[in-house]
Protein backbone atom coordinates (compact mmCIF):
# COMPACT_ATOMS: atom_id res chain seq x y z
CA UNK A 1 0.00 0.00 0.00
CA UNK A 2 0.74 3.49 -0.29
CA UNK A 3 0.14 6.73 1.04
CA UNK A 4 -2.49 8.58 1.14
CA UNK A 5 -4.86 5.75 1.39
CA UNK A 6 -5.54 3.50 4.00
CA UNK A 7 -4.83 -0.81 3.65
CA UNK A 8 -8.66 -1.26 3.16
CA UNK A 9 -8.61 2.04 0.43
CA UNK A 10 -5.65 0.45 -1.56
CA UNK A 11 -7.54 -2.89 -1.71
CA UNK A 12 -10.90 -1.26 -2.94
CA UNK A 13 -9.45 0.41 -5.30
CA UNK A 14 -6.95 -2.19 -6.51
CA UNK A 15 -9.49 -4.88 -6.60
CA UNK A 16 -8.03 -6.64 -10.13
CA UNK A 17 -4.74 -6.76 -8.42
CA UNK A 18 -6.32 -8.02 -4.71
CA UNK A 19 -7.69 -10.99 -6.55
CA UNK A 20 -4.60 -12.14 -8.71
CA UNK A 21 -3.27 -12.14 -5.08
CA UNK A 22 -5.58 -13.97 -3.76
CA UNK A 23 -5.13 -16.15 -6.75
CA UNK A 24 -1.47 -16.96 -6.15
CA UNK A 25 -2.04 -17.24 -2.43
CA UNK A 26 -5.39 -20.02 -2.95
CA UNK A 27 -2.59 -22.07 -5.38
CA UNK A 28 0.23 -21.99 -3.36
CA UNK A 29 -1.99 -23.15 -0.13
CA UNK A 30 -3.55 -26.01 -2.70
CA UNK A 31 -0.38 -27.19 -4.37
CA UNK A 32 1.49 -27.87 -0.96
CA UNK A 33 -1.53 -29.21 0.65
CA UNK A 34 -1.38 -32.11 -2.13
CA UNK A 35 2.81 -32.53 -2.16
CA UNK A 36 2.07 -33.14 1.28
CA UNK A 37 -0.67 -36.07 1.01
CA UNK A 38 1.89 -37.20 -1.43
CA UNK A 39 4.99 -37.49 0.24
CA UNK A 40 6.09 -40.62 -1.84
CA UNK A 41 6.78 -38.05 -4.24
CA UNK A 42 10.23 -37.14 -3.85
CA UNK A 43 11.15 -41.01 -3.44
CA UNK A 44 9.72 -41.29 -7.14
CA UNK A 45 11.67 -38.64 -8.43
CA UNK A 46 14.67 -39.71 -6.95
CA UNK A 47 13.89 -43.06 -8.83
CA UNK A 48 13.06 -41.19 -12.18
CA UNK A 49 17.30 -40.25 -12.27
CA UNK A 50 18.30 -43.45 -10.85
CA UNK A 51 16.59 -44.93 -14.07
CA UNK A 52 17.71 -42.09 -16.59
CA UNK A 53 21.06 -42.56 -15.25
CA UNK A 54 21.09 -46.31 -15.98
CA UNK A 55 19.68 -45.67 -19.32
CA UNK A 56 22.59 -43.56 -19.82
CA UNK A 57 24.99 -45.52 -18.44
CA UNK A 58 23.44 -48.66 -20.95
CA UNK A 59 23.25 -46.20 -24.21
CA UNK A 60 19.56 -46.88 -24.22
CA UNK A 61 17.98 -44.71 -26.64
CA UNK A 62 16.17 -42.38 -24.51
CA UNK A 63 13.35 -39.44 -25.70
CA UNK A 64 15.38 -36.03 -25.34
CA UNK A 65 12.35 -33.83 -25.36
CA UNK A 66 11.28 -35.57 -22.52
CA UNK A 67 14.30 -36.00 -20.30
CA UNK A 68 14.99 -33.42 -17.06
CA UNK A 69 18.17 -32.02 -17.37
CA UNK A 70 20.50 -32.36 -14.82
CA UNK A 71 20.32 -28.46 -13.95
CA UNK A 72 16.71 -28.91 -13.74
CA UNK A 73 16.53 -32.49 -12.20
CA UNK A 74 18.51 -30.41 -8.99
CA UNK A 75 16.71 -27.99 -8.90
CA UNK A 76 13.62 -30.11 -8.48
CA UNK A 77 14.65 -32.20 -6.10
CA UNK A 78 15.76 -29.27 -3.78
CA UNK A 79 12.22 -27.65 -4.22
CA UNK A 80 10.46 -31.22 -3.43
CA UNK A 81 12.55 -31.44 -0.31
CA UNK A 82 10.73 -28.33 1.15
CA UNK A 83 7.70 -29.58 3.25
CA UNK A 84 5.59 -26.77 1.68
CA UNK A 85 7.95 -25.71 -1.47
CA UNK A 86 6.02 -23.25 -2.54
CA UNK A 87 4.82 -21.31 0.22
CA UNK A 88 8.51 -21.44 1.16
CA UNK A 89 8.93 -19.55 -2.37
CA UNK A 90 6.52 -17.31 -1.59
CA UNK A 91 7.73 -16.23 1.87
CA UNK A 92 11.12 -15.93 0.55
CA UNK A 93 10.22 -13.87 -2.41
CA UNK A 94 7.78 -11.21 0.09
CA UNK A 95 10.68 -11.34 2.62
CA UNK A 96 13.30 -10.18 -0.15
CA UNK A 97 11.10 -7.47 -1.15
CA UNK A 98 11.20 -6.06 2.12
CA UNK A 99 14.40 -6.18 2.74
CA UNK A 100 15.50 -5.11 -0.59
CA UNK A 101 12.96 -1.78 -0.28
CA UNK A 102 14.19 -0.20 2.89
CA UNK A 103 12.57 3.27 2.04
CA UNK A 104 9.10 1.54 1.89
CA UNK A 105 7.84 1.15 5.35
CA UNK A 106 7.08 -2.34 6.68
CA UNK A 107 3.37 -1.86 7.72
CA UNK A 108 2.82 -0.72 4.01
CA UNK A 109 3.40 -4.58 3.23
CA UNK A 110 1.68 -5.73 6.67
CA UNK A 111 -0.91 -3.61 7.07
CA UNK A 112 -2.12 -5.02 3.56
CA UNK A 113 -1.77 -8.43 4.74
CA UNK A 114 -3.55 -7.79 8.06
CA UNK A 115 -5.95 -6.10 6.64
CA UNK A 116 -6.94 -9.65 4.18
CA UNK A 117 -6.45 -11.91 6.88
CA UNK A 118 -9.06 -9.38 8.79
CA UNK A 119 -11.84 -9.34 5.76
CA UNK A 120 -11.45 -13.26 4.98
CA UNK A 121 -11.95 -13.83 8.55
CA UNK A 122 -15.22 -11.89 9.07
CA UNK A 123 -16.27 -12.86 5.74
CA UNK A 124 -16.35 -16.79 7.23
CA UNK A 125 -17.58 -15.77 10.45
CA UNK A 126 -20.49 -13.69 9.42
CA UNK A 127 -23.60 -15.62 8.51
CA UNK A 128 -24.72 -13.07 6.57
CA UNK A 129 -21.37 -13.10 4.17
CA UNK A 130 -21.08 -16.76 3.68
CA UNK A 131 -24.63 -17.00 2.81
CA UNK A 132 -23.14 -15.57 -0.09
CA UNK A 133 -20.48 -18.11 -1.03
CA UNK A 134 -21.98 -20.46 -3.78
CA UNK A 135 -19.80 -23.60 -3.13
CA UNK A 136 -17.73 -25.25 -0.99
CA UNK A 137 -14.28 -24.11 -3.18
CA UNK A 138 -15.34 -20.69 -2.41
CA UNK A 139 -14.91 -21.42 1.39
CA UNK A 140 -11.83 -23.36 0.87
CA UNK A 141 -10.70 -20.47 -1.60
CA UNK A 142 -11.28 -17.80 1.24
CA UNK A 143 -9.73 -19.72 4.29
CA UNK A 144 -6.46 -20.94 2.28
CA UNK A 145 -6.31 -16.62 1.28
CA UNK A 146 -6.55 -16.06 5.22
CA UNK A 147 -4.10 -18.99 6.15
CA UNK A 148 -1.70 -17.08 3.24
CA UNK A 149 -1.71 -14.17 4.32
CA UNK A 150 -0.98 -14.47 8.00
CA UNK A 151 1.67 -17.06 6.97
CA UNK A 152 3.41 -14.25 4.98
CA UNK A 153 2.70 -11.70 7.81
CA UNK A 154 4.92 -13.90 10.08
CA UNK A 155 7.58 -14.06 8.10
CA UNK A 156 7.53 -9.92 7.30
CA UNK A 157 6.71 -8.60 10.42
CA UNK A 158 9.50 -8.58 13.02
CA UNK A 159 7.26 -9.92 15.76
CA UNK A 160 5.07 -12.15 13.48
CA UNK A 161 1.41 -13.04 13.77
CA UNK A 162 1.37 -14.60 17.27
CA UNK A 163 2.35 -11.83 19.32
CA UNK A 164 -0.21 -9.01 20.92
CA UNK A 165 1.39 -6.38 18.70
CA UNK A 166 0.18 -8.40 16.06
CA UNK A 167 -2.66 -6.58 13.74
CA UNK A 168 -4.06 -9.92 13.15
CA UNK A 169 -6.75 -11.64 15.60
CA UNK A 170 -5.66 -15.26 15.30
CA UNK A 171 -7.52 -16.53 17.98
CA UNK A 172 -10.44 -15.40 15.89
CA UNK A 173 -8.94 -16.92 12.58
CA UNK A 174 -7.89 -19.95 14.45
CA UNK A 175 -11.51 -20.21 15.66
CA UNK A 176 -13.24 -20.10 12.36
CA UNK A 177 -11.12 -22.77 10.85
CA UNK A 178 -11.97 -24.95 14.13
CA UNK A 179 -15.53 -24.70 13.37
CA UNK A 180 -15.04 -26.11 9.95
CA UNK A 181 -15.36 -30.08 9.10
CA UNK A 182 -11.50 -31.31 10.55
CA UNK A 183 -10.68 -33.25 7.06
CA UNK A 184 -11.24 -29.82 5.11
CA UNK A 185 -8.88 -27.87 7.17
CA UNK A 186 -6.15 -30.31 8.84
CA UNK A 187 -3.71 -29.05 5.99
CA UNK A 188 -4.50 -25.43 6.87
CA UNK A 189 -4.06 -25.92 10.25
CA UNK A 190 -0.61 -28.00 9.61
CA UNK A 191 0.30 -24.99 7.38
CA UNK A 192 0.04 -22.31 10.57
CA UNK A 193 1.60 -25.10 12.94
CA UNK A 194 4.65 -25.80 10.80
CA UNK A 195 5.35 -23.12 8.29
CA UNK A 196 5.09 -19.88 10.34
CA UNK A 197 8.42 -18.59 11.95
CA UNK A 198 7.25 -17.56 15.54
CA UNK A 199 4.38 -19.83 16.77
CA UNK A 200 6.58 -20.94 19.39
CA UNK A 201 8.36 -17.68 20.37
CA UNK A 202 7.48 -17.08 24.26
CA UNK A 203 5.41 -13.49 22.66
CA UNK A 204 2.87 -16.44 21.98
CA UNK A 205 0.13 -16.85 24.28
CA UNK A 206 -0.40 -20.26 25.90
CA UNK A 207 -4.28 -20.41 24.48
CA UNK A 208 -2.99 -19.50 20.97
CA UNK A 209 -0.70 -22.50 20.95
CA UNK A 210 -2.88 -25.01 22.67
CA UNK A 211 -5.71 -24.11 19.64
CA UNK A 212 -3.32 -25.41 17.49
CA UNK A 213 -2.42 -28.32 19.37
Amino acid sequence: TCPPYTPTQHLEREQALAKQFAEILHFTLRFDELKMRNPAIQNDFSYYRRTLSRNRINNMHLDIESEVNNEMANRMSLFYAEATPVLKTLSNATTHFVVENKTLPIENTTDCLSTMASVCKVMLETPEYRSRFTSEETLMFCMRVMVGVIILYDHVHPVGAFSKASKIDMKGCIKVLREQPPDTVEGLLNALRFTTKHLNDESTSKQVRAMLQ
